[in-house]
């Protein structure tokens, strides 16, 4: 991995005819994880995780009709612990030969509701994100910041941030200093300084973002950029550790924005509406990981294709701590 520069380089415009694609027969590849040798693997709506070999084939590990997955990490063991989107929520786990089981019902005595994602960082701590414990549509609203950040780790889980808005994915910066966290329908990236025992203080928001931007997916790159991926706009978007940004990749439908933008801010806004598919070539594109023999291949996840989005990057990605495993 490249020094660490905290005044990271905006990266140039990548064309839409540079992305292409990866993969077939994806079922709402929302997450995505790369290792070093060469696997791929995408959260799948049939319940599972999809791995795509190296040489193209590929298999369902898990599928159980109680699993919505959407974000998900590897172990050292090579298991899964999985975000469950559905209703019933909770964080699961998915072992190797598909047996599938409830990990974390609850957090601090209260049941979790559907959980976003989930990250393991580089002292393998498993940081928990929850949107909000609102069940049904009108959970997209602008005076509701209800999410929360967990986090597990030898002490136990515990709930370490509250008052968010729809807390969508994390991550930890270079030096292992700072988490980072999207509130998607908040519109902004947040920043908080960890702890030694993994609490969370200083929260700062990082950066704020505009009309047709709802930060969703992140990834980290080893120069301590942040790649913010926005759903429905389908923009990938470059802020520095000092909160400035770049639209690196961009593929909308104005009116269909225009449209989104009038339900948001009468907090109607929908399920239907953000998950509709308006756009050129990216089918609603959610998140970001670097893989590659130098982790400069960026996928791109998303909820309505069903293949990955794939681009060269112009600079590595962060190593994350199950490459190697």
């Amino acid at each position: 991995m490249g020094a660490f520069h905290p005044a990271s380089v905006a990266p140039a415009r990548i064309a839409l005819d540079e992305v292409a694609a990866f993969g077939s027969g994806l079922n709402r590849p929302e997450c995505v994880l790369a290792t070093r040798a060469g696997d791929l693997y995408a959260s799948d709506r049939g319940g599972g995780i999809r791995h795509l070999r190296p040489d193209g084939s590929s298999e369902l590990i898990g599928g159980s009709p109680a699993l919505i997955p959407n974000g998900f990490a590897m172990t050292r063991e090579g298991n899964f612990i999985v975000a469950n989107l559905a209703d019933d929520g909770g964080v699961w786990e998915i072992r190797r030969d598909g047996t599938t089981q409830p990990l974390i019902q609850e957090i601090d005595g209260v049941a979790l509701p559907s959980v976003n994602f989930v990250w393991l960082d580089a002292q393998e701590r498993l940081w928990i994100c929850v949107s909000t414990v609102r069940r049904g549509d009108h959970q997209f609203r602008r005076d509701i910041a209800d999410g929360f950040i967990a986090v597990r780790d030898a002490q136990g889980t515990r709930i370490v941030a509250d008052n968010i808005h729809w807390t969508n994915e994390c991550r930890t910066d270079p030096t292992g200093k700072y988490l980072y966290v999207n509130e998607t329908f908040g519109r902004r990236t947040l920043r908080f300084t960890i702890g030694a025992d993994a609490s969370l203080a200083n929260r700062k928001v990082l950066t704020s973002y505009g009309q047709g931007t709802y930060p969703d997916g992140m990834a980290v790159d080893e120069d301590g950029g942040i790649w913010v991926v926005s759903v429905v706009s389908n923009r990938l978007i470059h802020v520095s550790p000092q909160g400035h940004q770049t639209i690196v990749l961009e593929d909308l439908d104005l009116a269909h924005v225009a449209q989104l933008e009038t339900e948001f801010m009468a907090n109607r806004l929908s399920r239907p509406l953000v998950y509709d598919n308006h756009s050129t070539k990216l089918k609603n594109i959610t998140s970001l990981a670097f893989g590659g023999p130098d982790l400069r291949t960026a996928y791109l996840g998303s909820i309505n294709d069903d293949r990955l989005a794939v681009f060269t990057a112009p600079v590595a990605g962060l190593k994350p701590v199950h490459w190697d495993w």
